[in-house]
């Protein structure tokens, strides 16, 4: 990926406080496009959006993160989704890792933490 590309980020969260958070700190160029508050709105919204960042929490009602992650990779390989949990989900977050997220930031997180795991997973 170039480094002038702008990277659509879709933040899939069923905390409203957490997916504002991230809309709010990101600074990196980074486009925000989109939240979605479980797995299943997660799927439907990435059709329409396409984005090329997903930050992704694993514990949600409907549809779970990990089994979320292995869809949107399954439909879109070059897609880059950061896991954001709690340490609790540790193995959950191990899964997530093996169906495709490439990446993982535990919460609670700072606005540096969150910012330095977006800048990881752009360069990666």
């Amino acid at each position: 990926m170039q480094g002038t590309m702008v990277h659509r980020l879709m933040v899939v969260d069923d905390s409203n406080v957490i997916r504002r958070r991230i809309e709010r700190s990101q600074d990196l160029d980074v486009q925000f496009v989109g939240a979605a508050r479980n797995g299943r709105e997660a799927l439907e919204m990435h059709a329409t959006l396409r984005p090329t960042l997903v930050t992704m929490d694993l514990t949600m009602p409907e549809m779970d993160g990990t089994e979320c992650v292995a869809r949107l990779i399954e439909r879109d390989p070059e897609l880059r989704i950061l896991v954001v949990s709690a340490l609790a989900d540790k193995l959950t977050a191990i899964e997530a890792l093996e169906k495709g997220a490439r990446g993982f930031l535990c919460k609670p997180f700072t606005d540096r933490q969150l910012n330095e795991a977006l800048q990881k997973l752009i360069s990666a």
